[in-house]
């Protein structure tokens, strides 16, 4: 009789996980379980860099094996009620049940390790660098190669896009599932906007580091520039820019995010290069409200409205991208591009300029173009010259590379950064004497409020050599 019973539901085990949804979950899991033990040994020796294995590891295998689990008990209960056939009675008494819950339970316990192992390596693995930046390569190369290239390289993209806590996590795991559906879909915007609006307050991230109340007082910055005549002429623009904070200074961050201070501004462009309407909150707690134009006061019409703070000057902080005069200036100063080339920053920055349908395009015809220069206008230096000219022509690659994406449709200057005011309008746009209150107080345009003005591109400023620096002026 035991026999029996134990054939009895043995048989009605088989007969009920005998269907196509059943052992399709079976094979999933088995695949999945298999694969996972396999690339265990990678997974054990560290944070995997490559994205595609990452991708498989911990999105595909985790998405297999749980489709799996949940496709074998679907398949039996379906074929159950399909197929009403008495069985034995499942109760504590029958010795095969038990063993069958036993087996069932140890093989659960089993799948929750494995399965929990590949949902926290998921997790993990979707906040690091080479997920946000690699795994949609096109989408976000100009952003991940800006961030490869910047001061924060090795600051990883959730502690500031995310920063610490559940709630955001969870916001940004919400708001990362619908761009995995525009990418799959390929309905993203190109380029990507700077999404300041869905940014969490500074406060709460970049000030984790940069502690306004405790900037320095003044900062010394030395900018070399390049004329476009054949000799590339060297002069040098020395600023002395009062940075701020503290308790004693003023300065630029003590006057914007100092201690009592608030800012509001409205805008009427989407990159908020334009701003109507500004209130101004001192220490003491007395507001000012600004305006241009036909703004109107106390408020701007329509317009949306936003409280400053330290992305709204430095919205590029990390991802920035360069001009190409800037770029020519830096690898020319760097050593990476000869000097003793004639023009070769002016005929850089044209080339450059010149547009090209692709980065493959770009690398294969830049190289040419500053070859073919020399070899047209300075044949004598281009044969004396020959090695310089082509690691200037690499050099030009990378710049390229660096600052331009056509699939993304990023150029020079798509992306404006608004620290300065050089190369956009930057403090201009409530720094420009034409905002003003109701009792014609202006913002003020002074430029000795930001910095003193030291050199302005002299060839060789004094107060270099009175600062020990000659030999940058050299």
């Amino acid at each position: 009789m035991p026999r029996m019973l134990s054939r009895q539901n043995l048989s009605s085990l088989v007969y009920l996980s005998n269907n196509w949804i059943s052992l399709i979950g079976v094979i999933l899991v088995t695949t999945a379980t298999v694969f996972w033990l396999f690339l265990l040994p990678v997974t054990l020796r560290g944070e995997i860099t490559h994205p595609y294995i990452g991708i498989l590891v911990f999105l595909i295998l985790p998405a297999v094996f749980f489709a799996g689990l949940a496709l074998i008990p679907a398949g039996i209960y379906l074929l159950r009620r399909k197929r009403q056939t008495d069985f034995p009675p499942l109760n504590w008494h029958n010795a095969d049940f038990r063993r069958l819950v036993m087996f069932v339970g140890v093989t659960t316990f089993l799948n929750v390790i494995i399965g929990s192992q590949l949902s926290y390596s998921a997790v993990n693995y979707m906040d690091t660098m080479s997920f946000c930046g690699l795994t949609c390569h096109t989408v976000m190369q100009p952003e991940y190669t800006a961030h490869e290239n910047s001061p924060h390289a090795r600051v990883a993209c959730v502690d500031c896009h995310i920063g610490p806590g559940a709630s955001w996590f969870v916001r940004s795991k919400l708001s990362g599932t619908s761009q995995v559906f525009h990418t799959l879909l390929h309905n993203y915007p190109r380029p990507i906007p700077s999404p300041v609006e869905n940014l969490r307050p500074a406060r709460e991230t970049c000030e984790v580091c940069h502690w306004p109340q405790k900037f320095e007082a003044d900062r010394l910055r030395v900018i070399p520039q390049y004329a476009d005549d054949a000799q590339n002429s060297l002069t040098y623009t020395v600023l002395m820019l009062k940075i701020g904070g503290g308790p004693h200074t003023a300065g630029i961050h003590g006057m914007h995010v100092g201690p009592g201070i608030h800012i509001r501004y409205a805008y009427s462009d989407e990159k908020r290069q334009t701003i109507p309407w500004v209130e101004y909150t001192d220490s003491a707690g007395h507001t000012t409200i600004y305006s241009s134009g036909d703004a109107k006061t106390p408020l701007p019409g329509n317009l949306p409205i936003r409280e400053m703070d330290c992305v709204d000057c430095h919205n590029r902080p990390t991802h920035a991208f360069q001009l190409p005069g800037e770029a020519m200036d830096t690898a020319i100063n760097a050593g990476l591009v000869a000097v003793s080339l004639p023009y070769i920053k002016k005929e850089g920055v044209e080339i450059l300029r010149t547009p090209y349908a692709s980065r493959a395009e770009a690398a294969a015809q830049i190289p040419k173009e500053l070859d073919a220069y020399y070899r047209q206008n300075y044949p004598d230096i281009r044969q004396h010259q020959e090695s310089a000219i082509q690691q200037a022509g690499g050099a030009l690659v990378r710049i390229y590379d660096r600052n331009i994406f056509p699939a993304m449709k990023v150029t020079w200057g798509t992306y404006v950064n608004n620290i300065g005011h050089d190369n956009s309008p930057g403090c201009f746009r409530c720094h420009d004497g034409n905002h003003t209150a109701a009792g014609g107080q202006a913002v003020t345009q002074d430029c000795g409020a930001c910095h003193d003005l030291l050199a302005v591109q002299e060839a060789k400023p004094k107060v270099l050599t009175d600062l020990g620096l000659a030999c940058a002026a050299q």
